[in-house]
């Protein structure tokens, strides 16, 4: 993994010029009262901890002289420095699967991904002694990374342990709306996994419980389809539930899965 600084003029050969013989070197010219430049930093520090490039951060109000002599004239001004020579990179913000690109253009690989792969492999093993041991790396490696802290809180949930997926669900960032809102699914599922025991035997009870435990399971289109039918035979089921519960399995899913698009308009059938 790379790392982070912020280096002046007199650092600047040091810092950028001779490092980048051994690995490239991305050069962000900012400014503090810069707007876009807040929004780019933390895209660029995140990358900085997946691939193995380092961050250098230069104020150009700190060092004008420096600016002048690379020619920026709008920030954020991103330069790419390699086997000591200094590339033209981009100027504004950049989306993040676009950065991602351009890493990948310079050889680069992010080892997050390298290691979420492992975790994959892993689990597909079902073998509980290399699943762990391979969380543990990912969280240790990237303690505050939500993508990390989603999946572990999914192990856990998995194993029944809605304590400890409920402690990895509050460390997540709060900004980052697409991980809240796969938090609050799973912490739905939580919730639903407690409903669930308080459930009768009624032929509805028994439909909704046996949804409700394929949704657990991870079975979302199974889960979907029990919900479905609960919805289409009574729709005031628990308070509404049936339908509640295909809104979670879609947070879960994310809004462009081929199974919230389908079991979404069926729904709107069945409702409407």
């Amino acid at each position: 993994m790379g790392q982070s600084i912020v280096v002046n003029q007199a650092e600047f050969d040091q810092a950028v010029l001779q490092p980048s013989f051994e690995q490239p070197v991305l050069v962000d010219f900012f400014a503090t009262w810069c707007g876009p430049c807040q929004m780019l930093k933390p895209m660029l520090e995140k990358l900085a901890q997946e691939y193995d490039f380092t961050l250098v951060k230069v104020d150009i109000d700190a060092n004008p002289e420096l600016a002048k002599a690379f020619g920026v004239e709008g920030v954020p001004d991103v330069r790419i420095v390699s086997q000591g020579q200094v590339q033209e990179g981009f100027v504004g913000v950049l989306p993040e699967p676009q950065l991602r690109e351009l890493l990948a253009k310079l050889g680069l690989r992010s080892s997050l991904e390298e290691d979420l792969a492992a975790f994959d492999a892993a689990l597909a093993t079902a073998d509980p002694a290399k699943i762990f041991p391979a969380l543990t790396t990912l969280l240790t490696r990237y303690p505050n990374n939500s993508q990390i802290l989603l999946k572990a809180a999914q192990l856990y949930l998995l194993q029944g342990d809605d304590a400890l997926a409920s402690q990895y669900l509050e460390l997540i960032d709060p900004k980052e709306r697409d991980a809240t809102d796969m938090a609050d699914g799973l912490r739905e599922l939580i919730s639903l996994r407690q409903s669930l025991a308080e459930l009768g035997n009624s032929e509805l009870d028994r439909a909704f419980g046996t949804a409700g435990q394929a949704a657990l399971k991870g079975d979302f289109a199974t889960a979907l389809e029990g919900f479905l039918s609960v919805v289409e035979q009574d729709r005031t089921y628990r308070n509404d539930s049936a339908r509640k519960a295909m809104l979670t399995v879609f947070k879960l899913l994310g809004s462009s899965d081929p199974l919230t698009v389908t079991y979404r308009k069926r729904l709107m059938q069945a409702l409407y």
